[in-house]
């Protein structure tokens, strides 16, 4: 089987996902534009270089309807020959379609695809898309649905993670992020968005609060104990499932949940063929792939059984894994991942994540994968392990080995 190899990773900076928002004015197709043209323009390629664009975004509504990918390709710098294919796994969106691009390759289809996502929040609000296993009563009852939210402090309470433990992982993230911004060691993928006049809107993440302290997030009420314990009552419906608990200890809120922001990101996938034609240098193999369906009402547990499965298909075990990087949906379930596995927060998301950056939803997959790469080159290790939970019960991960 053919090697897939990964030659190139930019993203946006994530700019708050509000009307205030520094992206807001740009559509979901301006910004992945930018992305697939920052692919072709830092390798030189032809605009028919590649088999096809692979792109993820979760809320497939309004300007983000249709066939994203082909519209994307279509107002970008890549030739009309070059088709595109939209996909959606919440939250992994973007990890799956660089899987879905690495696989192809080792099968054969294709010497090259450029995969990632977009995901404009505060233009397409989460949600906007009716998803049935949220709103249809024979999906939602039938497996317990209950909001993100309460998933993650169910996981809080399940193992034993207090409000003290989350915030202080949040209150790391701010600062970890901080330092990295400092450092500059986000530059090499970074990539700045321009307006239609070539005059730069934002280089930054502009979500990251500085200064962020215990203190800070202990004067936060918990968002979901309402919704919980009130109406309509979702504690009583996770309790239906799991009736050990006694009570859902509710202890997330927006300072340690991820953030609302608008982002892409997009990385170029290959054989080796692609990039003798090309005079590319491989940063990194693709080594495996997974993917797993999980419990839709804790729903967001994905990372360990993913890992696990993945570790699995590669023969390997979690020390043979030099950095880890955990998608911060919620504290809870980066401090579950860690406490499943007995993995180091030294190694584990030493740049920050979600919480300080903000979660793009269909393009944090792709983001993590190029942000792992970056700071394994920046380190001088060998493998790592992007992972993230998905929305109504999945997990997806990714092993790349550095050439």
């Amino acid at each position: 089987m053919t090697d897939a190899y990964i030659y190139d990773a930019v993203r946006s900076p994530r700019g708050k996902g509000r009307p205030d928002g520094s992206l807001h004015e740009v559509t979901s197709v301006a910004l992945g534009k930018q992305m697939l043209n920052a692919i072709k323009e830092r390798s030189d390629l032809d605009g028919h270089a590649v088999e096809d664009v692979i792109w993820g975004n979760a809320t497939q509504a309004m300007e983000q309807g249709g066939c994203l990918a082909r519209t994307t390709v279509l107002a970008s710098d890549l030739d009309e020959r070059i088709p595109g294919l939209s996909i959606n796994r919440f939250c992994a969106s973007g990890m799956e379609a660089v899987n879905l691009a690495a696989n192809q390759v080792k099968g054969g289809a294709g010497a090259a695809y450029i995969a990632g996502g977009v995901e404009m929040m505060s233009r397409v609000p989460m949600g906007s898309d009716g998803a049935a296993v949220a709103v249809d009563p024979t999906v939602a009852l039938d497996d317990y649905f209950v909001p993100q939210g309460i998933s993650a402090d169910i996981i809080a309470t399940e193992y034993g993670f207090s409000r003290d433990d989350v915030d202080a992982f949040a209150v790391e993230s701010q600062k970890r992020a901080v330092a990295a911004w400092e450092d500059k060691r986000f530059d090499k993928s970074i990539v700045t968005i321009r307006d239609v006049n070539g005059l730069p809107i934002l280089s930054y993440d502009e979500y990251i609060r500085p200064g962020t302290d215990m203190q800070a997030l202990g004067s936060l009420k918990a968002s979901f104990r309402e919704m919980g314990e009130v109406m309509p009552g979702f504690d009583n419906v996770a309790k239906l499932k799991y009736p050990h608990l006694e009570r859902i200890n509710h202890v997330h809120h927006a300072g340690n949940s991820s953030g609302i922001v608008d982002g892409s990101a997009a990385v170029l996938v290959g054989n080796k063929e692609f990039g003798e034609k090309y005079g590319l240098k491989p940063r990194a193999v693709i080594r495996a792939t997974a993917k797993i369906g999980t419990d839709p009402t804790i729903m967001l547990t994905g990372p360990v059984p993913a890992t696990e499965r993945i570790l699995e298909q590669s023969g390997m075990s979690i020390s043979d894994i030099d950095l880890f990087e955990v998608n911060e949906a919620f504290s809870a379930v980066v401090l579950r991942f860690m406490q499943a596995f007995d993995v180091d927060h030294d190694k584990l998301n030493v740049n920050g994540g979600a919480i300080a950056m903000g979660h793009p939803l269909g393009a944090s997959g792709a983001i993590i994968i190029g942000t792992l790469l970056d700071e394994m080159e920046r380190r001088g290790l060998g493998t790592g392990l992007a992972t993230l939970c998905v929305a109504s019960g999945m997990g997806a991960a990714t092993i790349i080995e550095r050439v």
